[in-house]
């Protein structure tokens, strides 16, 4: 039996985008895992509890814009293998109040591939309810993702 073999092409570009995920700094306050499953789409499941509460007892809006930022930008930038995006407008909706629990977050690529990407996010609560919705427009930093740390390994 052959062992399995590291992904190659858009596959590995999705791996190194998860870990450069893995790695953010700011991460180390979410318990929160990306995974990209295709071009164009991204998922964010993360857990919440009372630390990230507002002093009416329900979630912080931060957490709302953090974790739609990010799955929008990840399924933006799964479109991009040369350069790091980033966040230049961001347009927030908060549906519900969320609650302890486990979220996702869903991203999807609208348009653009050139210079600015749009993309949307969605958050999903443990029931199946949105409670939030957001678009962002992102566009080509100067930052290679080859010179990331999380992204090259």
């Amino acid at each position: 039996m052959q062992p399995d073999s590291a992904p190659s092409g858009e596959a590995a570009h999705f791996r190194a985008l998860e870990g450069l995920y893995r790695s953010a700094p700011i991460n180390r306050m979410f318990r929160s895992e990306l995974t990209i499953p295709e071009a164009g789409r991204s998922v964010i499941e993360f857990d919440v509890d009372e630390e990230q509460f507002h002093a009416a007892g329900a979630v912080h809006g931060t957490v709302y814009f953090k974790m739609m930022d990010d799955a929008a930008f990840y399924a933006a930038n799964s479109l991009v293998s040369d350069r790091f995006l980033l966040t230049t407008a961001f347009n927030l909706l908060f549906t519900r109040p969320i609650g302890p629990g486990r979220i996702r977050a869903e991203g999807r690529w609208i348009s653009g591939k050139r210079r600015v990407f749009v993309a949307e996010a969605s958050l999903i609560d443990m029931e199946g309810e949105e409670v939030g919705r957001g678009t962002g427009t992102f566009m080509r930093s100067q930052f290679p993702l080859s010179s990331l740390p999380g992204y090259a390994g």
